[in-house]
């Protein structure tokens, strides 16, 4: 039986190894947390009855629909898998801290449109009576939602930077933040539509929000975020700290310009494959940059792996093991004991990381050997030998 293998030490950043550091970083943490359950509590409190019941369902819904892109992002990270809490923080962030941090500065932004269009009449003669939605809504909703998001993103690399090796890791990243918005923000736009018409749209909602299997819109724009940091990961040592706002600004510049209205509810299907198609239309560009980001960052990972295991065969694997990872491709996932699987696979994990790890300490400068977190996944790549069997074909053993 293999607990929860991995020491946290090893994959802390640098300010959580301080203890005065850490303390002031939990603090305001949960002073952020305090502030988002205050915001959410009022938002609550502001619903009538009614529309509760249906915000509650939907978000249940969209929980569901969440499971898509997240089993894809959970399976893109498997030759470096993450503890769930992890991957949990990180979409939790989205759904619960992003959201409430833009919703008061969107509600503000509104209110001040509002305000505008009301000493300029001409204004709501031209667009209508939802002319301030349709001035605020293209300004503020993309360049705050993508903010928040990006600072969750920012968060997690700054006191996990040993977890970012490289672009996918962004990515990765940065699409947790925007599926855990998404699926906040789904539910409340079918309890927002109910209470203005009456009728929940679910199908028009979860629908068109889960496009491309959930993969566009917020999880999209926000991976952009995140690949600008996965990019930093390999190019530099420490943040440029302008480079997540410009982030923030570019993955808005990817969001949909627009989306205020409450047409009557359409079928899910017929929702999901119209705004498939529109969305691949409008953000194909965008697209097929990630997916080439996703495939160059694969074919890296495997590179380092191969690399910085090769001086570790008697070490840390064995010969057999070794053959293994030089036949490694695309859609492959090595496994060392079939019997075990979730010891095995963190044997796996742990190779993988002492390979990550070497890596970076050789970009700065350093000797590998003499790096404490770098002999710390040997040590837990030993300990795990000690419940995982080595292959047939291992010609060292242990």
């Amino acid at each position: 039986m293999v607990a929860d293998v991995y020491d946290g030490r090893l994959r802390m950043g640098p300010a959580l190894r301080r203890r005065e550091i850490c303390i002031a970083i939990c603090a305001a943490l949960i002073a952020v947390l305090a502030f988002a359950t205050a915001v959410h509590l009022l938002l609550l409190a502001s619903m009538r009855a009614d529309v509760v019941s249906v915000f509650f369902r939907a978000l249940v819904l969209s929980g569901l629909l969440s499971m898509v892109p997240l089993s894809l992002l959970w399976l893109l990270e498997r030759r470096e898998r993450q503890t769930p809490w992890l991957f949990a923080a990180a979409f939790l962030w989205g759904g619960c801290i992003a959201t409430a941090l833009a919703l008061p500065f969107n509600s503000a932004f509104l209110q001040l449109a509002d305000t505008w269009v009301v000493r300029h009449p001409l204004v709501r003669e031209v667009l209508g009576p939802d002319a301030a939605m349709l001035l605020a809504a293209p300004i503020a909703a993309p360049i705050v939602e993508e903010i928040a998001k990006a600072i969750g993103v920012l968060v997690i690399f700054r006191l996990l930077r040993a977890e970012f090796h490289n672009v996918r890791d962004g990515i990765v990243y940065g699409a947790l933040v925007g599926v855990g918005f998404n699926w906040f923000e789904a539910a409340l736009y079918v309890a927002q539509g109910y209470a203005e018409t009456g009728a929940p749209p679910y199908g028009l909602q979860l629908g068109s929000r889960y496009a491309l299997l959930g993969l566009g819109g917020h999880a999209m724009s926000t991976g952009i975020s995140g690949a600008f940091l996965g990019v930093l990961a390999i190019a530099a040592h420490m943040v440029n700290n302008a480079l997540p706002l410009v982030a923030a600004l570019a993955a808005a510049s990817a969001r949909e310009p627009l989306d205020v209205s409450n047409p009557p509810d359409i079928g899910f299907l017929d929702a999901f494959l119209s705004s498939s198609l529109l969305e691949l239309a409008i953000f194909l560009p965008f697209l097929l940059l990630t997916a080439l980001a996703l495939w160059r960052s694969g074919v890296r990972e495997r590179s380092v792996i191969r690399e910085e295991l090769a001086g570790e065969v008697g070490r840390a694997l064995s010969a057999g093991e070794y053959e293994e990872i030089v036949a490694d491709r695309v859609l492959r996932t090595r496994r060392i004991d079939p019997l075990r699987p979730r010891a095995s696979a963190a044997l796996v994990n742990a190779q993988h990381e002492l390979a990550f790890r070497k890596r970076r300490v050789r970009h700065e400068g350093r000797d590998p050997d003499r790096d404490s977190i770098a002999v710390g996944w040997r040590v837990e790549i030993w300990r795990l030998r000690a419940v995982v069997s080595p292959p047939p074909t291992a010609g060292l053993s242990f």
